[in-house]
């Protein structure tokens, strides 16, 4: 990873978001604070690593990091306000709660939030910065175990294949079944259902 840190700075966060393309559940963030002391091998972009790989390293991110945060915006949030603005929101709730006070927030992407420090947006960040790759795979493994938690409530959604994107297969469980309270009713292929049901039920 070849990012340059500016100088005079001790605490970098790293911030990442996994969940804001899926119809159903919360967008998730991280923010993790890495130890320079305690190195962790094979950090990078959470997409790009097996599911095996993820669940090893983010065990091994909270145990050698020196602090780290979930922070999470709800489908009700994400409908009343807008999936980027719930997105700063959670970015903004995972910083805040970090045990140790950041210097300066590394977020990926192109845009950031307003933190109680400097921070910079680096597109593609999760690549090129350590801490928000761990960020990122915190994130992603966080979402995906909400996943397979509804997918044990309500396993005709089948969540755990298609992790609430909207695939194929889901897009047609949803059309069957009917969103569940935590789908996102502002995302258009969800309002389209809504709106199908609706017809079929007054007809």
């Amino acid at each position: 990873m070849s990012f340059i840190y500016p100088s005079d700075f001790q605490y970098f966060a790293g911030v990442d978001e996994v969940g804001r393309g899926p119809l159903v559940g919360n967008v998730v963030t991280a923010a993790v604070i890495l130890d320079p002391v305690h190195p962790i091998v094979g950090l990078a972009d959470s997409k790009k690593l097996s599911e095996k790989k993820r669940e090893i390293l983010a065990e091994e991110i909270k145990q050698k990091s020196l602090a780290w945060s979930i922070g999470e915006a709800t489908p009700l949030e994400i409908d009343r306000l807008n999936i980027l603005q719930a997105t700063m929101l959670a970015m903004q709730r995972a910083v805040a709660a970090l045990p140790i006070r950041p210097d300066y927030v590394l977020v990926d992407g192109n845009r950031t939030p307003e933190f109680a420090c400097p921070s910079e947006a680096i597109v593609k960040g999760d690549g090129l910065v350590a801490e928000i790759s761990a960020a990122s795979i915190i994130a992603k493994v966080t979402r995906d175990h909400q996943m397979l938690e509804l997918d044990a409530q309500y396993p005709q959604y089948q969540f755990a294949k298609h992790k609430g994107y909207p695939t194929k297969l889901h897009l047609e469980l949803l059309a069957q079944f009917g969103p569940l309270e935590n789908y996102r009713k502002s995302f258009k292929p969800v309002q389209r259902v809504i709106a199908t049901r609706e017809i079929h039920h007054e007809s």
